[in-house]
C-alpha cells in the first residue's frame, strides 16, 4: 500500500481547511447582506474560475464570486461542451432513488413488454395530467405506476379515494381522465392516499404531474410523447 508523505498530507489538510473557511465566510457574508435569501445549504466551486454555486433551501441554485459581492440567478452554460450545468445539477439534486418510491401504493398499467418503468404522481382534477395521460397512451413497452396525489383540493381527495378503492382502478382512472366519467363512490381502508401525500411532501413534489424514471430522474410537468420516450431511453439498463 502506498503511503502519502506527511508533508503532502499536511498540505492537503491545510487546503481542505482553507476551503471550509472560505465557504463559511461566503455563507456568513451572503446571509448578513441578504437576510431574505432562503437558508444556504451548500457552497461549492463551479468549473468557471472564481464562480461558486450557492444551493439554498429547496435546492434552488445561485452563483456568486469569491467575496460574495455579487449574486447571480440563472443558468450556467458550458459553451465548449454545450451543456447546461445548472440544469444537470438541478436534475441530480431533485432525483429520488427509484426503490424509495412506494410503488406498492400505485395502480399499474403494463404496455408491451413493460420493461421500462415510469412513476407518475397525478391529481385527478389536474388538466395537465389529463393531457399527459393522452401522451402516455402512445408509449409502448413500459410499466406505468400511477400514484394518486390529490393536491388541488378536497374534491381531488374524494375522487382519488374513489379511484383507489374501485374494483378496477385502472379502468376507473381511464374512464375519468379520458372520457370524463365520474368515479363512482367507493370506500376501503387501504387506499394509502395519506401515505403518498406524506412521501410527496417529504420529497418536495410540489405539482402534478411529476414523473420519475427508473434511474430516479425527476420531470415536473406534462411532457409530450417524444420527450417521454427520450426520458425512458436515457435510463441505462
Amino acid at each position: 500500500m502506498r503511503l502519502i508523505p506527511a508533508f503532502t498530507a499536511a498540505l492537503m489538510l491545510m487546503a481542505c481547511s482553507n476551503v471550509l473557511a472560505q465557504d463559511a465566510n461566503l455563507k456568513k457574508t451572503l446571509t448578513e447582506r441578504l437576510p431574505s435569501l432562503p437558508k444556504i445549504e451548500e457552497i461549492s466551486k463551479t468549473p468557471m474560475p472564481g464562480v461558486f454555486e450557492v444551493r439554498v433551501q429547496g435546492n434552488e441554485l445561485f452563483y456568486t464570486d469569491a467575496k460574495g459581492d455579487f449574486l447571480i440567478q440563472g443558468a450556467l452554460i458550458d459553451t465548449k461542451q454545450k451543456r447546461n450545468l445548472t440544469e444537470e445539477r438541478t436534475d441530480k439534486l431533485s432525483a429520488v432513488p427509484f426503490d424509495s418510491i412506494p410503488t406498492k401504493y400505485a395502480f399499474t398499467q403494463v404496455k408491451g413488454n413493460g420493461k421500462r418503468k415510469l412513476v407518475v404522481f397525478v391529481d385527478p382534477n389536474c388538466g395537465y395530467c389529463k393531457r399527459f395521460e393522452k401522451d402516455l397512451q402512445k408509449i409502448d413497452n413500459v410499466t406505468i405506476y400511477h400514484m394518486l396525489y390529490p393536491v388541488l383540493g378536497e374534491d381531488s381527495k374524494v375522487k382519488s379515494k374513489n379511484i383507489a378503492c374501485a374494483k378496477d382502478r385502472l379502468k376507473t382512472w381511464n374512464d375519468w381522465m379520458q372520457q370524463g366519467i365520474t368515479p363512482p363512490a367507493a370506500t376501503c381502508d387501504n387506499h394509502n392516499i395519506e401515505a403518498i401525500l406524506e412521501f410527496g411532501k417529504k420529497n418536495r413534489i410540489n405539482g402534478t404531474p411529476t414523473s420519475f424514471a427508473a434511474d430516479g430522474t425527476r420531470v415536473p410537468g406534462a411532457i409530450d410523447a417524444a420527450q417521454i420516450e427520450t426520458l425512458l431511453n436515457a435510463v441505462k439498463s
